[in-house]
This record gives structure tokens, C-alpha cells and sequence, in this order.
């Protein structure tokens, strides 16, 4: 016997995307133990329902055509070291999404996408000048961790940052969803995970009082209005000063500091007075700062700072008292920056501010 799916369960897109109570619903014509074993097969095996080797076959093949995993391999691309791990995946109405997976040696770290494009358009990010597509279901999130998980072993995934594709906080309810979901039944703590976004304010001051020790990266990139707005659009509307107010209340709720974002791009932002600007807005909002080396992207005309550029910016920043770090520059040679992948299929370039 086959049991319908309601319309809920319908639009689902991935085995994922069922709670435990949804799971129940769906298999109300089955003894209890079912539900148990689904249950484990998705979170504890992390595999799809047709493999779920305990359950009976007539069960394993109506599960598999009522609930179809929702990422569909297209492109990976591993580093020489084999550390780092890049991927492209196809999803339901041509939408695309892309993971990075960062292994160390005893643990690794999941880059996860919210959204399959971004309608941020930040100006020197691959991603979102290749427009926006749809929002990611919370199975979806769920299910590129899942996967991740699977693919890091023997190692341990540890951390997860929803610094890929997409704005987070443009696709709030789903992600902060995910984000209980994956603290309740992928046993990952709250303090393993951060969210970045670009700075939509209103969430930012929404996502101080979820109760949640969730970090936040916030992607800063300039420290004065007029420079941010060119970098980032959406400062126009939540300029830095707002940032800086709904990063003290992060604080102030979480007892956990903020993080800056900032991508280093040579003669931009990497100048000596925007180092200046830059400790003056983190210390106001008692912010940790992390440079990040910008990954090329061939065909496009941003260009990273120097490592020794940001060397001694890290240097300025240190002096002026702020607790600054730079990320390990990861990757190069996959493009694995977000969206490099999709953005070598035929985004188009956008020019950025010229040196000063």
C-alpha cells in the first residue's frame, strides 16, 4: 500500500526536509519501529531511504519515489593536497549549488550554500553576479551536511559555516530551521557553526535573540559608506553604522563577538587609511577582524591583495588594537571560492572601483 503524500510533503525536495513528525505522518501504515529505522538510516547512516538496508524492499522502493535526495552531482574538483574538496550540484528547476569540504588532519569543516545563486550582487563575488535563483529548503541545507559528513570519514565534520551561495539571512526561517536541526539530529553544537551574511540588519538583531551560540560573520569589506555601497549594494540600506549597533546587541544577547569579514582586494580596500576606518568601526563594535585572501577567479578583474599587502595590513590593524586574524588561503587551483564553479559557465564580469 502506498500512502499519498499531503501537499505539505509534495513540495518537498529532499528526505531531509522531514521532522520527525512529518516522518511519523508519512509512515502512519507501518508498526512504530519504522520510524525509528527511517530515522536512523537518514541521520545516523546518512544515506537515502532506498539504501536503508533494514527496512523491507516494497517500503524501500515507495520511500524512494516519494522522497528523492534533492543534490545531484554534476562537477568536483579536489585540491593536489586532496584537503580540500569542491562541488557542484544540480538540483530540482535548473538550480545549481556549490560545497566546499576543508579537511584538517583529524576533522573537517563543511562550506554550505543557503540559496542556489544571490541577489546581494556584491561586486567582486562570483556568486552574486550571477543573480539569484530560489531559496534552498531546509532538507536541502540539511542534506549537502548529511552528505559532507558521510564524505569527510574517517575524520570528524566538526564545523559548518553558511558562507557559501546565497545570503543566509535572505532565506531566514529555513536556515535558522537547518540550523536547530542540524544541533538536534546531526548532534553538531551550536558553537560549530556560523552564519555570515552581508548585513541585513533587521535578522541580525532577530538573530541575536534566537537563543542560539551560533556564530555571525558579517561581510564587511570597507569600513565608510561610500566604498561599502559600491562593494556591497544592500549598504545602502543598512549602512555600517546600523551594522555596527546590531553587532553590539549581538553581543550584548550572546555574550559572543562578531565577526568582520574582509576579502582583500589590491588598491580597494587594502590602503593604510582603510585599515584606519577598519579598526575604528571593529573597536565600536568590539569585533573580531578576518582578512581573507581573495581567490582569482579567471575572467573576472578582481584582484587579491598581495601577501604581503596583507601582511602588513593585518600588522596596521594589530597596532591600532584589534584582534585580527587572516584565513588560510584554501583552494586556488579548484576555484573554490564561491561561485567560481557556476561563474566559469558564463557569468558575466563586473568592474569594480579603480585604484586610488
Amino acid at each position: 500500500m502506498t500512502l499519498a503524500l499531503g501537499p505539505s510533503l509534495a513540495s518537498m525536495t529532499s528526505p531531509w526536509d522531514l521532522d520527525r513528525d512529518a516522518l511519523t505522518d508519512l509512515l502512519s501504515d507501518q508498526p512504530r519501529y519504522r520510524v525509528d529505522q527511517v530515522w536512523k538510516g537518514l541521520y545516523d547512516q546518512g544515506v537515502a531511504p532506498s539504501a536503508i538496508s533494514t527496512l523491507p524492499r516494497a517500503l524501500r522502493e515507495r520511500l524512494a519515489t516519494d522522497l528523492t535526495p534533492a543534490l545531484d552531482l554534476t562537477t568536483r574538483s579536489i585540491s593536489e593536497d586532496e584537503l580540500t574538496v569542491k562541488s557542484l550540484w544540480n538540483m530540482s528547476g535548473d538550480a545549481a549549488i556549490e560545497t566546499v569540504l576543508m579537511h584538517y588532519p583529524d576533522r573537517s569543516t563543511i562550506c554550505v550554500s543557503s540559496q542556489a545563486g544571490c541577489a546581494m550582487a556584491c561586486g567582486f563575488c562570483a556568486t552574486g553576479q550571477a543573480g539569484y535563483q530560489r531559496n534552498l529548503t531546509v532538507g536541502e541545507i540539511l542534506e549537502q551536511v548529511v552528505l559532507a559528513r558521510s564524505e569527510a570519514l574517517p575524520r570528524r565534520l566538526s564545523n559548518i559555516v553558511f558562507m557559501g551561495m546565497g545570503e543566509p539571512f535572505a532565506n531566514y526561517d529555513r536556515v535558522m530551521e537547518a540550523i536547530r536541526r542540524i544541533i538536534a539530529d546531526l548532534g553538531i553544537g551550536a558553537r560549530k557553526i556560523t552564519v555570515s551574511t552581508v548585513g541585513l540588519v533587521p535578522q541580525i538583531r532577530r538573530f541575536a535573540n534566537e537563543g542560539l551560540q551560533v556564530g555571525l560573520a558579517v561581510s564587511l569589506h570597507a569600513a565608510n559608506n561610500e566604498l561599502r555601497t559600491s562593494l556591497v549594494p544592500v549598504n545602502k540600506k543598512h549602512p555600517i553604522e546600523a551594522i555596527v549597533d546590531a553587532s553590539r546587541q549581538f553581543r550584548d544577547k550572546t555574550g559572543r563577538r562578531v565577526s568582520f569579514e574582509w576579502a582583500m582586494i589590491d588598491g580597494v580596500n587594502d590602503r593604510t587609511s582603510d585599515a584606519k576606518e577598519l579598526a575604528k568601526v571593529a573597536r565600536e563594535a568590539a569585533a573580531h577582524v578576518n582578512l581573507i585572501p581573495l581567490n582569482p577567479t579567471p575572467g573576472w578583474p578582481t584582484v587579491g591583495s598581495p601577501a604581503s599587502r596583507i601582511r602588513d595590513f593585518a600588522n596596521e590593524l594589530d597596532s591600532l588594537g584589534v584582534n585580527v586574524t587572516v584565513r588560510r588561503n584554501r583552494g586556488n587551483e579548484i576555484d573554490a571560492a564561491c561561485g567560481q564553479l557556476r561563474a566559469n559557465q558564463g557569468a558575466t564580469p563586473v568592474k569594480l572601483r579603480p585604484k586610488r
